[in-house]
């Protein structure tokens, strides 16, 4: 390994960086982490703090969850790689299917299909969404609806149904057949309606009105995450997705839930769809099932998709889709021992309580900084809005938030910027002094800007 000084010069010089412009990150250099223990991050310098965005959404348990990393060394050991193409599979993936069925029973969910991420996997359920309705006879049924604020990954398909032009302008066009309806957004929404019961309300029939006008035996699916994540942290109104369920199954129409996040406990309970008490057609899965510490991800079959594949007699049903890295053995071996460590620790309970005594702290901030637009989490799923003015909602700028992501980081904490929101994701370990110390930076960043 070269020394620091090495790193700091070539830092950004001839990598680029995933969301994010390429002269931005040379003229501003990304911190480099170096090493990482428990919930702490050290970078080039020796600098440490707290990972307020565990990892992206998926370091659950921290860095020190030795379990999974023994079960990765052992794997790569025994059999570092193998195919799961027709005609072959691998001990760790027979183990690990067998495992999530039971781990997503309570969802509906009994069948897997292994990817390599959080996009596979969405691209993966959009393309069974339609091949199940040829397998039905439905061949028309081919179009998606999804929510404006959403994020479904970077493939052309989930960048399709995702609903934000930072993600898809620069790409378009995209695949054609993809409509977005408002979400449930109570700080701003087209309704401005600030009740968000009646919000719920008025987005699911945004939902049903676009159903009929394209026409309910043209749509295939309609793609949720069950609270939107990096499209700001939205939590729904908990009478929303059980609207959306009642609105698909009255129209033929599936329901794909967008879990890559909020499985695993984030939210509070152990899936999204769980914490409102619905069962989806398709769960798309990733992140936190090795704790981010090797790619893999699955998409999860609900029990009528999965009859309708497997007593079809014709080529409807043959899967003509996979990934070099599906079902890959190390991945599934990591999966195998995350999961009953994720159990253990009861991270849901941990994310509920730790996440209640977030939010509260993030309310008292916005009582402090009247850069503070606006509150908003469900679980270690959290996110401040920051405004200029908070009569007309005005966004702050990039140099404003930048300041505070700055300040926070010198304090202790590692933040994530995006537009002008402060999201929080943090390890589900975290512990009521963390949840201080996390709320102690952004005060200073605020204060530093105000």
């Amino acid at each position: 390994m070269h020394d620091s000084n090495f790193l700091k010069e070539n830092n950004a010089r001839h990598l680029w960086h995933p969301m994010a412009h390429p002269a931005e990150m040379q003229a501003t250099p990304p911190k480099v982490v170096m090493a990482a223990e428990g919930v702490m991050l050290t970078d080039v310098d020796g600098h440490k703090t707290l990972d307020a965005v565990g990892g992206l959404w998926n370091v659950n348990l921290g860095y020190s969850c030795d379990p999974v990393k023994k079960a990765i060394a052992e794997q790569l050991e025994q059999l570092p790689y193998y195919s799961a193409f027709r005609g072959t599979s691998t001990g760790p993936a027979v183990e690990l299917s067998y495992m999530l069925r039971k781990w997503f029973a309570p969802d509906g969910m009994v069948r897997s299909f292994f990817t390599s991420g959080g996009s596979d996997s969405v691209e993966t359920g959009l393309r069974l969404a339609r091949q199940y309705h040829k397998i039905r006879g439905d061949r028309d049924r081919t179009k998606f609806i999804s929510l404006k604020k959403g994020y479904h990954g970077t493939h052309f398909g989930g960048a399709s149904v995702s609903g934000n032009a930072n993600f898809r302008r620069n790409y378009e066009p995209l695949l054609p057949g993809c409509f977005h309806i408002p979400a449930p957004y109570t700080y701003r929404n087209p309704f401005n309606e600030t009740d968000p019961a009646r919000l719920a309300q008025f987005c699911a029939q945004a939902l049903e009105d676009e159903i009929v006008f394209q026409g309910p035996d043209t749509v295939a699916a309609f793609i949720m995450e069950p609270v939107l994540g990096a499209g700001g942290v939205i939590p729904p109104h908990e009478s929303f997705m059980p609207m959306v369920r009642e609105i698909c199954d009255r129209h033929g129409v599936l329901l794909i839930a967008d879990e890559v996040i909020t499985a695993f406990g984030r939210t509070g309970a152990w899936t999204g769809s769980r914490l409102w008490g619905v069962r989806p057609d398709l769960m798309t899965i990733a992140k936190a099932i090795t704790n981010g510490y090797f790619p893999f991800g699955a998409v999860m079959i609900g029990e009528t998709v999965a009859e309708a594949f497997e007593t079809n007699a014709d080529s409807f049903g043959s899967i003509g889709h996979g990934y070099t890295y599906s079902a890959h053995p190390v991945g599934c071996a990591a999966a195998l021992a995350c999961l009953p460590e994720t159990h253990k620790a009861d991270v849901a309970s941990n994310a509920a309580a730790r996440g209640a005594e977030l939010l509260a702290a993030c309310e008292g901030l916005k009582a402090e900084h009247s850069l503070i637009g606006d509150v908003r989490g469900k679980g270690l799923m959290v996110a401040l809005e920051l405004v200029s003015d908070r009569d007309r909602k005005t966004p702050v700028d990039k140099k404003t938030i930048g300041t505070v992501f700055e300040v926070a980081y010198a304090e202790g904490v590692m933040l994530r910027v995006s537009g002008p929101n402060i999201i929080l994701s943090p390890p589900l370990v975290i512990t009521a002094g963390d949840v201080a110390k996390i709320a102690a930076a952004i005060s200073a960043g605020l204060a530093a800007v105000a």
